[in-house]
């Protein structure tokens, strides 16, 4: 957690420096590796817990799990001065995290995370950043991630994106396919829950901590990680530890805590939602089960 303190810190003093948009930004070519190591014992009985995922003596990994791990290694190069992005103020806005075969704590797992792409965004540049988890040599766990760093943006969509663009639910669509799933569970959030997740992940971003360091980057109250909020629902999802094999995450609106929300899910199905009473859809996602 000492590199990842630094990591943060390191972003606080270069993010002031980097103009998003700006033309020609390109993202650094390496790769950042951890040598192999297993998961310790102490921390992922921690996340297990403040998830809701069981805790067996034995049995794989959950799988959101290893970007946790990598999060870390993810900061290091984002943070970095070749990194275009300012890390201040970046929104995780989707994921997908791919389990190849089902994971052992026991296994010595090694970890490569690297940036794949900028795109343009309509609310300002995305960038997709990778990792990759190998055991052996053999890749086992492969994660995608998006990351928004909003600016003003002057290029108009061309007819081709347009086309994509009306091709693709709209957001009122999407909320009402959300609000079609069944309620399956109501949880109720404390107000120290990105506290206690951010000692469990390492990520103390101050948007999560306190209503305070919250209010400093437009929020009026702490905010729960998005990370949590899928897990929480994976482990809902994960009927049988390491059934789940891939999941596509949408982070759609951030959840002020305390709060309560409402976990959907389709009966037998792939489809799930995290939804507030007040009508507010926070996550959409899909997963797909091992045969």
């Amino acid at each position: 957690m000492t590199s990842l303190s630094a990591s943060l810190v390191r972003g606080a003093v270069t993010s002031p420096f980097k103009h998003p948009g700006r033309p020609g930004a390109t993202l650094p070519a390496g790769r950042l590796t951890l040598p192999a190591a297993p998961a310790a014992p102490g921390p992922l009985a921690a996340y297990r817990r403040i998830c809701g995922f069981p805790a067996p003596e034995a049995g794989p990994l959950p799988l959101p799990y290893p970007h946790v791990l990598a999060f870390p290694l993810a900061m290091r190069l984002m943070t970095g001065r070749d990194f275009p992005l300012p890390v201040v103020g970046l929104v995780h806005t989707w994921i997908e995290l791919s389990g190849h075969r089902p994971v052992q704590p026991t296994e010595a797992l090694e970890l490569t995370v690297y940036a794949a792409g900028l795109t343009a965004h309509r609310r300002g540049t995305e960038v997709t950043m990778v990792t990759e988890v190998r055991v052996g040599g053999e890749l086992v766990w492969e994660s995608r991630s998006g990351y928004l760093s909003r600016h003003a943006t002057k290029a108009e969509a061309t007819p081709k994106a347009e086309a994509g663009l009306k091709a693709k639910a709209t957001p009122k669509a999407e909320a009402a396919q959300a609000h079609a799933l069944p309620a399956v569970a109501e949880w109720r959030l404390p107000g120290d829950l990105g506290r206690r997740y951010g000692a469990v992940s390492g990520d103390r971003n101050p948007i999560h901590l306190h209503p305070l360091t919250a209010r400093l980057f437009g929020f009026p109250r702490a905010i729960a990680h998005g990370m949590w909020t899928v897990a929480r629902c994976l482990a809902d999802a994960d009927r049988q530890p390491g059934e789940l094999r891939t999941v596509r995450a949408e982070f759609r609106a951030p959840v002020l805590l305390p709060a309560t929300v409402t976990y959907a899910a389709e009966p037998g199905g792939n489809a799930f939602a995290l939804r507030s009473g007040s009508g507010r859809v926070h996550l959409t996602g899909t997963v797909t089960r091992a045969l």
